[in-house]
Parts: structure tokens; sequence; C-alpha cells
């Protein structure tokens, strides 16, 4: 991880941003949702990099681990600074680059800079059958606090994990 930075997504990471997410989600959510229609046919690469190039929003609170080649993404909502909260939104890891603490880097990267904003709590919803992830975020101090809801259009659910700061 020599010469690794976080940094800001720009536009020109667009491709790499879809990438990571699409092949990630296939890679992670596949098996679990059986649902190739939408893994194939709606969740499409140059779509969703258009999106990402184009669309200044699409790229808000998104941050990329870059070590001369994007390897992994994270995006985080300071909607509810206000009342003291972050909330992680995503963090993704090209599967070939997974195993190597790069999701780890990006979530101790968004924890740093919900603190040094005054944050007092952060949290974030993880797919309830995603063992890796749920550890992921437990081994960083994130518990389950009870509250599940259903992953939109299908019967799998999320929970939701929180922190004090």
């Amino acid at each position: 991880m020599r010469g690794a930075v976080i940094r800001p997504a720009v536009p020109a990471d667009a491709s790499r941003l879809a990438e990571i997410q699409i092949f990630a989600k296939r890679t992670a959510f596949r098996s679990v949702f059986q649902n190739d229609f939408v893994s194939f046919n709606e969740m499409q690469v140059l779509d969703l990099a258009l999106r990402f190039r184009d669309d200044p929003d699409m790229r808000k609170g998104v941050f990329v681990w870059d070590d001369g080649i994007v390897k992994a993404m994270t995006r985080w909502d300071k909607s509810r600074e206000n009342c003291l909260h972050w909330e992680l939104k995503e963090l993704y890891v090209d599967p070939f680059f997974q195993h190597q603490g790069l999701g780890l880097s990006l979530l101790k990267a968004f924890l740093s800079s919900a603190k040094q904003a005054g944050m007092r709590t952060a949290s974030l919803w993880v797919l309830e059958k995603n063992p890796a992830a749920r550890s992921l975020y437990s081994r960083c101090g994130f518990a389950p606090d009870g509250s599940r809801k259903l992953q939109e259009g299908t019967s799998e659910y999320l929970l939701q994990y929180t922190k004090v700061l």
C-alpha cells in the first residue's frame, strides 16, 4: 500500500468507479439476490460511468483508494451533520484487490474524517447476508442497533450498524 492516498473522486475516475461498484456488487450479491436481469441488464458499467462523469452529485462524498490505480471507493453522506451524525452509504473494493486492507483503510478514513468534523455518531446499512462486510464493520466498532429494513425490491434485509465516535 506504499504511495496510496485516499482522495475525493474526480470526473476522470468515472469508469473505475463504475467498474468497481458494479463488479463488486455482482461478485458479492448475485448469489444472494439471484437476479441475473438486474445483475447483467440493469447494472451497466457504461451507464453508471457516464452518471459519475456527468453528474457532480453522483461524486458528492465519494472517495477513492488510489496508489496509481483506483482500487476501491466509498461514499458517505454528511446531510445529517447538524445532528452530529454521518452515514456511510457505500464501500466497494474491486474484487481483484479484496482482502488487502483497502476497505479497512477507507472505513478508517471515514471515521477519522467524521471525528475531525466533530461528529458524535456514524451509521451504515449492511445486507444481513453479507458476513464479510458485517465482520469488517464490527472490527471497526460498529454494532447492530436493532433496526432492519427490506432492501428495496427484494425479500432480503438490511441491518443498521452504528458507532459512537
